[in-house]
C-alpha cells in the first residue's frame, strides 16, 4: 500500500470509529507492554465475558490500523492480512459508515491492544482513543523494536503513555515484578493497582506450579491471593510459563475494578480463557512427543522465560530411555545495536541446559557459538531458515521428548511446529500466521 493511500486510510478510519465511540460511549480496556499482551487481553475478555456485550481486538490488531478495526466491527487480523487491499478499505469504510447510524447492540466494553514500533505510537493510541483502564505488562531488559527508539529506557517512556493520559477517576494496573513498569505509578494521576509475585501487589501469584492430568503436562496451575485472606486456586489449560499466571492477575485486577469477586474471576478464566496461538501452547508432537509452541514473536525477555520453562520441566524415563529437551530457537529481531549481547545471553542461558540446540538464522548462530562452550558441538545445529531446520528436526526426535520452538515472526518458526505436530491437519486451529497473506510466503 502506498504510503500517501495509507495516510489517507488512516485518516478516514480514525474519523470514523472516534465518531463510533462518540455516538456508542463504550469503556476501554487498553494493554500495552513488550511481553504478554495478547495473553493479558484475551484473559481479560474471558474474565469479563459474562458481565456483558465485550468485544476483544482480534490476533495482532494493535497498531494505527487494527485499533480502528476493533472499533468499527469484529474484523479478524486474518481477514486484514489477506485482504489489505483497496476493495477491502472500501469495504471496512461502507460497512462502518453503515453502522455508524444502523448497528445494534454495539459492545459495552472494548478490549483492546496498543503496541509501539516506533516512538509516538502509544501516545498517539492513547489520544486518539482513550481508556478508562490502562494496563502495562512487562518492559523487559532489551525490548522488542528497541532498535526504533534510543535505549530500553525510550521503550518504557513509550509504554508509560498509557497510564500517563489517565484521569483520577480512570485506573492503571501494573506489573509490579517488572521495576520500569511499577516506577509508572509515579507517572499517572490514575487510581494504581499492582500485580506480580511479588509481596505487596494488589493482586499476588503464589503457589505457581506445571499441572498434569494423567501424568501428562497439561498446563499450570496457581493461587491469586486480594485483600486480607481472599484467595482462590486457578489452573490454565493448554499453556506453561509463570506469564499465564501474569496475565490471569492482571485479568483479576479488572475483575476486581468491576466488582467481581475472586470465585467469579477464577470460574470465568477456567470456563472462557483459551491461550492465544503461538504462546508458550502445548501441541501434542510427532512420535508421543511434546512440543512447547512459542512461534508468535520473539524477544529477549520472553526467550528467557521460555528457554527457563523448559530447563526447569522434570522428564521421565519413556522406553528405558531418558527423555530429552530440544530447543529450537530463531533470530530475535529488532534489538539494533544490542543484537548480538541478546543472542549471546540466550546461548549461554541455554548451553548446558538441553539435549540438542537447533537455531535457525544469520543472528541465531551467536545463540550457538554461545552455547557451544558448555555443551558439545556436535549437539548443536544451525540453519540459514525453518524451511532448511525442519526436516532435521523431525528426524532428531524420539518417544517423550519435550521440544521448545520459539523465533521472531519473520522468521516463520511455525512452519517447524507445522512439521513436528501430531495433527498438522489442524495447523490453522493450532498455529500462528495460517492467513493466505502468511502462507503465500
Amino acid at each position: 500500500m502506498k504510503s500517501l493511500i495509507q495516510k489517507v486510510i488512516i485518516w478516514k478510519l480514525v474519523i470514523l470509529s472516534r465518531l463510533y465511540l462518540r455516538r456508542f460511549r463504550p469503556e476501554i480496556i487498553a494493554v500495552t507492554g513488550n511481553v504478554g499482551k495478547t495473553s493479558t487481553k484475551e484473559a481479560i475478555a474471558a474474565v469479563l465475558k459474562n458481565t456483558g456485550r465485550i468485544r476483544a481486538s482480534r490476533g495482532n490488531l494493535n497498531n494505527e490500523l487494527g485499533v480502528p478495526l476493533t472499533i468499527l466491527g469484529d474484523w479478524s487480523d486474518e481477514y486484514y492480512e489477506s485482504g489489505n487491499t483497496a476493495w477491502f478499505w472500501i469495504k471496512v469504510l461502507f460497512v462502518g459508515t453503515f453502522g455508524l447510524f444502523f448497528q445494534k447492540n454495539y459492545p459495552k466494553i472494548l478490549v483492546l491492544e496498543y503496541g509501539a514500533d516506533k516512538p509516538g505510537d502509544i501516545k498517539k493510541l492513547s489520544r486518539r482513543f482513550k481508556p478508562s483502564i490502562g494496563i502495562v505488562t512487562a518492559v523487559g531488559k532489551i525490548p522488542v523494536h528497541v532498535e526504533y527508539f534510543s535505549d530500553p529506557d525510550g521503550v518504557a517512556r513509550e509504554k508509560s503513555h498509557l497510564v500517563s493520559g489517565l484521569s483520577a477517576s480512570n485506573y492503571a494496573i501494573l506489573n509490579q515484578d517488572d521495576p520500569a513498569v511499577s516506577s509508572m505509578r509515579s507517572k499517572t494521576k490514575a487510581k494504581v493497582m499492582t500485580y506480580g509475585f511479588g509481596e505487596g501487589s494488589t493482586v499476588q501469584v503464589f503457589g505457581f506450579d506445571n499441572h498434569y492430568e494423567k501424568g501428562k503436562l497439561a498446563g499450570v496451575s496457581f493461587k491469586l491471593h486480594y485483600g486480607a485472606n481472599s484467595f482462590i486456586p486457578v489452573t490454565i489449560q493448554g499453556a506453561l510459563g509463570r506469564s499465564q499466571a501474569l496475565s490471569a492477575a492482571a485479568a483479576a485486577s479488572v475483575g476486581i475494578i468491576k466488582e467481581m469477586n475472586l470465585i467469579e474471576i477464577a470460574d470465568a478464566l477456567s470456563e472462557n480463557y483459551n491461550p492465544p496461538k503461538g504462546r508458550l501452547r502445548l501441541l501434542e508432537g510427532i512420535k508421543n512427543s511434546t512440543i512447547i509452541d512459542d512461534t508468535y514473536n520473539a524477544a529477549p525477555a520472553s526467550t528467557h522465560l521460555a528457554v527457563d520453562i523448559l530447563k526447569l520441566l522434570p522428564l521421565q524415563e519413556v522406553q528405558g530411555k531418558p527423555a530429552r529437551k530440544i530447543a529450537v530457537l530463531g533470530d530475535m529481531l529488532e534489538l539494533g545495536k544490542y543484537t548480538v549481547q541478546a543472542h549471546q545471553e540466550i546461548g549461554n542461558l541455554v548451553g548446558g541446559q538441553v539435549d540438542e540446540l537447533v537455531c535457525v538464522g544469520l543472528r541465531a548462530k551467536f545463540i550457538a557459538d554461545a552455547a557451544a562452550n558448555q555443551m558439545p558441538a556436535e549437539k548443536i545445529r544451525v540453519f540459514a531458515t525453518s524451511l532448511d531446520a525442519r526436516s532435521m528436526v523431525q528426524e532428531m526426535i524420539r518417544a517423550g521428548d519435550t521440544i521448545l520452538v520459539k523465533g521472531s515472526q519473520g522468521i516463520r518458526m511455525e512452519k517447524i511446529v507445522e512439521e513436528i505436530m501430531a495433527e498438522p491437519e489442524r495447523k490453522k486451529e493450532l498455529l500462528v500466521r495460517q492467513g493466505k497473506k502468511w502462507l503465500r510466503k
